[in-house]
């Protein structure tokens, strides 16, 4: 063995301990984040769920920003409530709950404990996809295993950019870490792949370019895709409490510290549109690479299809959205059919399904 191989052997040992580091701390700030929600007070919690069934003064008044009504001949003017957000649907006005940490000092603490932890976790992984890329001396994402380990990176690294410009998204940090380490216990065990030299159809600058965009956008849809499951259950939640109905302890303790309805439902929308424009950018550039690689820009490849798919699916959520008879859950549907189409056209299609993108294996 000469001396490159052996450093690359090295480097490769090295990315593998820094992966199963990064596990490890994960698992540390999931415990941080399971700690955040325990303690989290109910102070605000049960002032939220007071605002969210107490009656509306305006209710039926439509839009105006006052209702009156007729007291012993004169006139009382009734100041609506202030609103903070507006559901999708346009029927409830509701504050955001506290968060996790229910806006007490220790649960607060955990919190932070949570996001530090998280951000050590993000740390410690990318530098093992660093030192993956070094020993293979190329992009570090030509198999399953390397582009699970650099999504979950990118996922954690959007995640903390939302936090550092200072958005109320630290709700996302319980089910992320958990997915996170979802992804990397697969990749560990099942998708891992040794170290190995691209064969030729990869050997192409768009390997940075297509691959990257679209370990991008599986993140940030992954971001949206939360946001709208937690939508769901935050909505039927209001219903329930608007409706005059008693949710059970535990929704109430969870639901109620989530923002409104409509600010997850809003989180979602404005992630999917952002990140919609850069996944036809990367359809656009897979074909382009095909052109290069195979000699024609599109031949229905089972990748291509799904990666199709999976697009159609994103523009009728997004044409939803515009449409008055699709919004709110009907488009949340939407949503969550269209990255099941991400989800099966990454693992479904690599694993099952034979095609031109099945020279990297898993």
């Amino acid at each position: 063995m000469n001396l490159a191989a052996a450093t690359n052997e090295s480097l490769a040992n090295a990315s593998n301990v820094l992966i199963y580091s990064s596990m490890a701390v994960y698992t540390l700030a999931f415990f941080a984040h399971i700690a955040e929600w325990v303690f989290g007070s109910r102070s605000k919690v049960g002032r939220t769920a007071a605002a969210l069934s107490a009656p509306r003064a305006d209710a039926g008044a439509g839009a105006s920003a006052t209702a009156t009504k007729t007291q012993a001949g004169g006139t009382a003017v009734l100041e609506r409530p202030k609103v903070v957000t507006r559901s999708a649907t346009g029927t409830r006005d509701v504050p955001d709950g506290p968060g996790a940490a229910g806006g007490t000092f220790k649960g607060d603490l955990w919190g932070r404990i949570a996001v530090s932890l998280t951000t050590v976790a993000f740390l410690v992984e990318a530098s093992g996809v660093a030192t993956r890329a070094l020993s293979v001396e190329r992009a570090p994402w030509a198999n399953m295993y390397e582009f699970s380990i650099t999504f979950s990176t990118v996922a954690v690294g959007s995640y903390l950019v939302l936090l550092a410009l200072k958005k109320n998204v630290r709700w996302i940090g319980l089910p992320l870490v958990t997915t996170v380490l979802l992804d990397l216990g697969i990749a560990v065990t099942t998708l891992y792949t040794d170290s190995d030299q691209l064969v030729p159809a990869l050997h192409s600058y768009w390997l940075w370019i297509h691959v990257s965009t679209a370990i991008l956008c599986g993140a940030v849809f992954y971001l949206g895709a939360v946001g709208t499951i937690l939508y769901l259950f935050r909505d039927s939640y209001e219903n329930k409490v608007a409706s005059g109905g008693t949710p059970g302890k535990f929704a109430s303790s969870v639901m109620e510290r989530l923002p409104s309805a409509a600010s997850l439902d809003t989180f979602s929308y404005r992630i999917n549109a952002a990140v919609f424009p850069l996944w036809t950018f990367t359809i656009i550039a897979g074909a382009i690479w095909a052109g290069d690689a195979w000699g024609r820009y599109w031949g229905w490849d089972p990748k291509e299809v799904w990666s199709f798919i999976t697009w159609v699916a994103y523009a009728a959520y997004l044409h939803a959205r515009a449409t008055a008879g699709w919004k709110g859950r009907k488009a949340a549907y939407l949503a969550l059919i269209a990255f099941a189409c991400w989800l099966f056209n990454y693992y479904g299609v690599n694993i099952f399904v034979s095609g031109l993108h099945s020279y990297a294996g898993v």
